[in-house]
């Protein structure tokens, strides 16, 4: 059930440099680039959440995650030496029931016992409107790694912390996890609000 959609997500921040250099502040001029400049770290508050459909309906799987770390900085001076680190923890898998759960952390899935983590490390990013990009980069799952990309929307910001939104589709046969096909969509949709906090 391939998670993700993550470890430097480069792409990202570059991305919130440019909306935050293009859309307005509140009621006062747009914040500059130094403004943003800094360390971030990602909050507990944020959500990572995946769904996998079932294929000609029904309810399908999904999930999310209760633990995850990361943290990202903000370069003044240059917005390409920015950076980010994301990486989730599958044992923290949270679903409706337990049994599916304990599927998902088996080696079935995640495979827990010998991968303890998941893995995004941005690449490149293309800005698509005011506040929208496309990120890609290198996912890395039970040691595969693959390039995926993501839709980034910038929600919210200020001097103390940013949000945004990101959303992709992977498939997760290549990263060894195909049980329940063609039963089971191949593709999983990731739906993350990630907010960052700053040091």
């Amino acid at each position: 059930m391939m998670i993700p959609r993550g470890q430097t997500i480069r792409a990202i921040v570059s991305f919130a440099l440019l909306a935050f250099s293009a859309a307005p502040a509140t009621g006062a001029r747009a914040p500059a680039l130094a403004d943003a400049a800094g360390n971030y770290r990602i909050a507990s508050s944020s959500v990572i959440h995946f769904s996998i459909a079932q294929v000609g309906g029904g309810g399908g799987i999904a999930g999310n995650f209760a633990k995850f770390s990361g943290g990202f900085r903000l370069d003044r001076d240059n917005i390409g030496r920015s950076s980010v680190e994301f990486t989730l923890y599958p044992e923290s898998v949270r679903s409706s029931e337990r049994r599916i759960e304990n599927f998902l952390r088996s080696s079935a899935v995640f495979d827990t016992a010998n991968y303890k983590t998941v893995t995004f490390r941005s690449t490149s990013v293309t800005q698509t409107g005011p506040d929208t990009a496309t990120v890609e980069g290198t996912l890395t799952a039970r040691g595969k790694a693959r390039k995926e990309r993501f839709a980034v929307t910038l929600t919210d910001w200020n001097r103390r912390s940013i949000s945004f939104t990101i959303r992709g589709s992977i498939r997760r046969s290549p990263y060894g996890i195909d049980v329940g096909t063609p039963i089971y969509s191949n593709v999983v949709e990731f739906d993350m609000n990630i907010r960052g906090l700053r040091r």
